[in-house]
This record gives C-alpha cells, structure tokens and sequence, in this order.
C-alpha cells in the first residue's frame, strides 16, 4: 500500500473516530438520559429482559456525576428530633440537621450555643416543616420546624442548613397542629393536639376536662429581616384535639383553617369515646382580626403572653363540619378551596371559601357549639370526591389536580379540581400518611414530582430485624397516569416534607473573617491561654495540621471556657475537635469560632484529636488536655 494512501485511511479513521467521541459528549451533554443509559450497563432490553418502564424509571431519577439535583426535598424526623434533607429526583440524603437531638458528629449539643437552645429537653417531636414564604411561594430563607413533645418551634437558616433558634411556646400542649405559614411569612401557627389546664403546672383532674382544659392556637410572629420569632399572641379554644392546618392564600387570605377531632371531649377510650359524633370540625379563623384585636390590647396576660379569647372577637372564629376525625386540611393554590380529610371516611370533601363567606354574611348558620357559629354544611360544601378509604392529606400539581393518601387503601388518588373525578389510582407501599409534591402546597406548584411518605416498609429492603425503616416513594407527575420512579427507606420517622427549587436557595461555604468575634483567633501569635481565679479561658486555633496550643494544662475543679478557631479558609475543610474520656466534640466549619465550656473534673491526661478528616497529615492534629489534680 502506498504510503499516501495509507495515511490518508489513518487520518479518515482518526476523524471518524473524534467525530464518535464528540457526538456521543455533546449527546451525553444535551441528552443526561443518553448518559444514564450508558451507566444502566448499556442493557439491551429486548435481550437482557430489563422491562422498558423500569429502565425509564431509572433514567428519570439518574442525576450524572457533575450534575446536581433539581429539588431540596426537606423531610421531618418524627421522634428523632431532627429534619432529614433529600435531593429530588436522585432521592439522595444529603444531609441530616439537629435540631431538637443532640448530634456528636457536628457537635451540635455540646457547643455552648446549641446547648444553650436545646436547653433542658434531649430529645424532640418533628412533625411539620414550614418553608418562608412571600406572595405564597417558597422563597428559600428560611425552614421552620415543631416540637409536638415539649411545645418548642425551631428555625433553621437555609444558607447554612443550621438550626439558629429555639422557642419554647407557653400554654400548648403538644402542637401537632403546627406549623403552617402564612402568605408572606407574617406569622407560622401552632395549634394544640392535647387539651390541659393552662398555664403549665396548673392542677385540675381529667373529669374536669370539659371545664378546666383548654387547648390554644399560638401565632408565632416572624421578623421579615433576619427570621427572629417570637410569640405574638395566642387565641383561647375549646379542649378538643387540634389535628392539622392550613393557611389561606390569593382568596382566602388572611384566613388559617385547622382539623379537630375529640370534639365530644372524651378523656379515656379516645378510639372510641371521640369517634361518637358522625362530624367534626374544621376551624376556620381570621387571624387578621385576632392580629387586629391583639394590637387593639383585647387579651390577658397568661404566662407572659397575650391571650385571646375569640368570643370577645365576634367574627373571628367559625366551625365548618367535616367528616368524623378529619387528619389533613389543606387550601387549593388559588385560595378557592379548603379540602379536608376525615380519617374514617371514604371521600375528601371540597369546600367553597366563597360559599363559606356568602354563609357569614347571610348568618346561614346550623347552629352553633361552645359559641362558635357552625356555617351550613349543605352551602359550604361542594364535593365529597370519593377517593378511597382513609383519606389523610392533599398536595396539588398546578395542573389542575390534587394528589390524596388512603391510608387503608395504601392508594395515591389523583382527582380533578374542575369536575372533583377521581382520574387515577396507583398503589403505594405501604400506608401513606402525609405527601410531598414539588411546591405542591403553594400559590404556583411545579407539578413534576410527588413523594408519598409511607408509614410502613414491610418487604420493600433487606431485613434488619424487626424495627424496619419507613417507606418513600418518588412518583413521576409528568404523565396522565402516575408512575412510581424509585422506592428508598427512611430513618423515623417522616410526617410532612416539603420540597422546592433548589436555585432557590444559596448557600454560603466559608464563614467570613470576622476579628471582632468574641474569642476569635486569626493568627499563632495570638493564641493563648488565660486564667483568672478558678475560670481558665483557652483561646485556639487550628488549621491543616496542627493546634496552637496543642497542649492545654488546668487545675483540676477549673471552669473552661474554650474557643476554636478554624482558619482554614477552604471549602470542606472542616475541624473537629474531641477530648478523650471527657465526653466532649464539636465541629468548626472553614472560618468559624465555635466555643464550649465544662468543668475539668477529673485529673489525668486526655489526649484531643482532630475528629473531622482534613488532610494527609490527620492524625497528627492532636494534642493533650492535662488536668493537675487537687494537692499538687
């Protein structure tokens, strides 16, 4: 062959073989689920038997190595005190925040601060997490969380994903009704579940429920510059057990709706004894009156805290029947509709705000219970959409739809909002209690992703032993009918989750430079150790490798006051910092100051550690806390 030829046969090679490599990255670029296929292992389906819908499902929720999640999907932790955070569509945990539990690996209950939030409660009940909101959408600042066991709310700031405040509510018990956010994050509201004599530590027995409890809806008000709460102000309300809540929004705005069940107010047997009414309720209140009325000085002072009774505010609070033990109430995106769910019952019923209101100002009422007027069940209601057995919770799809569990049908039922038709049906896996749409719970939903929360895991993952993990599901939205894209266990336990755009959250990863800060420490020179009397203050730095000091000697019976600086001004790098045997860690992100205190109790020597990874020369970042005993 003549050598022409055969170079010019290399070079049309070589440029097929560029041209193959460029069309399948730019592919791979426009087309991420060509990408996915490839990771699949390249299946023939018709040769490999892979069916061709679990193949889709997998490059739906397949998110490339350099590309990132469209969705935070933020999820309660139940009793584990803390908020589980996913990425949607992967489905990936990506992280775990404390909040009501203290968590060794970041330190968080050992540093002064969070000690001094987590105050004297070790553990929480998470329930519902309630995204900032302005013109009723998510706007990324802010996530607010209940306690339902020891009456708290919490904040978490979304741009480091920390728990920056506590607050203990006075005169709630257990505020399962909680928390759910008004349009422009004027206020979250926290609704009791339990009835008790208020304030706290009052004595009345349980015979005397129906004269001497109470339960009580707080509005927690928020500052719109930096998410500070505070109570505002709390209304009075009968000893029945509030469920769950919704604000109103666009239509019904300036109105909160809330479920209640044990409206015969029975103390024993509540299975049964507050199953005898064939309805109850849901409360509906203008909390712009009772703002009004609270400005306008109509309260008492219980426990520090402005208290409402709503009967001195005529107008202020209506009852609407709904069917026997209603969980879930939730308002459509354009404010029209208030859906509500009863437990035991095979429909959600459709409400007309319009209708409710046309009610009120024609005085169309059936009745009235506890002096609340009851509105005419047969006006106000405008569907009873049969949906399944055990109706508990709605999101929608801004399509149109709304999504409903059935948690004894263990059901996913998509219905239409026009003509209240059920249009789908798909099984879940097993016994959803709440749902989480994409945005589904705001003015505009993106209507791409629904995650069904499942009470029960049974068979779906590998054994480990008899406490399963629950069940999540992530269903597909963008189809007529509804498809399950990925099945993924949860730790306890999920109630609510809410999920949003991810670019609507921006995130800072350094803390930035600040000498002022008290005990601060930017350079060796200045780090030191400082003693007055039996108080000893060490002030520290510590960057890849090393602590200045790395060693630290106190008198046995000392109160230390310890403040760490990470200087490391790099992304990641995260410090760590643990004295052995002396049950202490916590965590300095890049550029913080972090600081703890203790006493030094026991003499001895106890080495202390780096305990987050940080370089090639890990280990060696240690060094020895030195405790002289009494007498020397």
């Amino acid at each position: 062959m003549e050598k022409g030829l055969f170079k010019k046969i290399v070079l049309s090679l070589a440029g097929l073989l560029v041209g193959l490599v460029i069309a399948v990255y730019l592919s791979a670029q426009l087309n991420p689920e060509a990408e996915a296929a490839a990771a699949f292992g390249g299946k023939n389906i018709s040769v490999d038997g892979v069916p061709d819908d679990v193949v889709q499902a997998a490059l739906k929720t397949y998110v490339p190595p350099g590309q990132l999640d469209e969705y935070y999907m933020f999820a309660s932790g139940g009793h584990s005190g803390n908020v589980f955070v996913y990425g949607v569509p992967s489905m990936r945990r990506i992280r775990t925040i404390p909040v009501f539990t203290p968590e060794s690996a970041v330190g968080y209950g050992w540093t002064t601060e969070s000690k001094e939030m987590l105050g004297e409660w070790s553990w929480g009940d998470v329930h519902h997490p309630a995204l900032s909101e302005t013109k009723g959408d998510y706007d990324g600042r802010w996530l607010f969380v209940n306690d339902n066991a020891n009456s708290r709310a919490a904040r978490i700031d979304l741009d480091s994903f920390r728990t920056s405040q506590i607050l203990d509510i006075p005169n709630i018990y257990g505020p399962h009704s909680a928390v759910f956010m008004t349009p422009n994050s004027e206020y979250f509201m926290l609704g009791s579940r339990f009835a008790g004599p208020i304030p706290y530590g009052t004595y009345s027995p349980i015979e005397n429920l129906s004269k001497d409890y109470n339960c009580v809806l707080a509005a927690v008000a928020i500052d719109p510059n930096n998410g500070e709460m505070s109570v505002g102000w709390e209304v009075l309300m009968p000893p029945w057990s509030f469920d769950l809540s919704d604000a109103g929004k666009l239509d019904s705005e300036g109105w909160a709706f809330l479920t209640t069940y044990n409206t015969e107010e029975a103390y024993e047997l509540l299975e049964v004894n507050a199953s005898q009414r064939e309805m109850d309720y849901v409360v509906a209140l203008n909390w712009k009156m009772l703002e009004q009325a609270a400005n306008e000085g109509k309260y008492k002072i219980v426990d520090g805290v402005k208290m409402i009774d709503p009967l001195d505010v005529p107008g202020s609070v209506y009852l609407v029947p709904a069917m026997k033990s209603p969980h879930g109430v939730d308002v459509t995106p354009d404010g029209k509709y208030f859906i509500a769910n009863g437990k035991v019952a095979p429909v959600a019923t459709v409400f007309s705000f319009e209708k409710f209101k046309e009610c009120i100002d024609n005085k169309d009422f059936q009745g009235e219970e506890r002096g609340f007027p009851i509105v005419n069940y047969e006006k106000v209601r405008v569907a009873e959409v049969p949906v399944g057995l055990g109706p508990l919770h709605t999101q929608f799809d801004g399509n149109g739809y709304a999504y409903t569990t059935l948690f004894i049908d263990s059901t996913i039922a998509k219905w239409s909002l026009d003509t209240f038709e059920v249009v789908d049906v798909t099984p879940v896996h097993y016994c959803p209690g709440h749902l989480c749409a994409a945005e589904g719970d705001t003015v505009s939903p993106d209507g791409k992703y629904l995650v069904s929360l499942n009470k029960l895991a049974k068979d779906k993952f590998l054994s480990v032993g008899p406490s399963h993990p629950e069940s999540a599901q992530l269903i597909d939205l963008t189809t007529d009918k509804m498809k399950i894209l990925m099945d993924v266990p949860t730790d306890p336990e999920p109630h609510f989750a809410q999920m949003i755009k991810a670019d609507k959250i921006t995130t800072w990863e350094v803390f930035e430079k600040d000498p002022s800060q008290p005990g601060a420490v930017y350079e060796k020179e200045n780090a030191r150790i400082e003693r007055d009397g039996n108080n000893v203050t060490v002030y520290q730095m510590g960057f890849r490798s090393r602590y200045y000091p790395d060693h630290v000697e106190v008198n046995e019976g000392d109160h230390v006051t310890w403040y760490l600086t990470n200087t490391d001004f790099d992304e990641d790098i995260t410090h760590g910092f643990g004295i052995c045997l002396y049950d202490l860690n916590a965590e300095a992100q890049p550029g913080e100051t972090i600081k703890f205190e203790f006493v030094a109790d026991k003499a001895g020597v106890y080495p202390f550690y780096c305990t987050n990874f940080c370089s090639a020369l890990h280990q060696e970042m240690q060094g020895w806390f030195i405790v002289k005993p009494k007498g020397l």
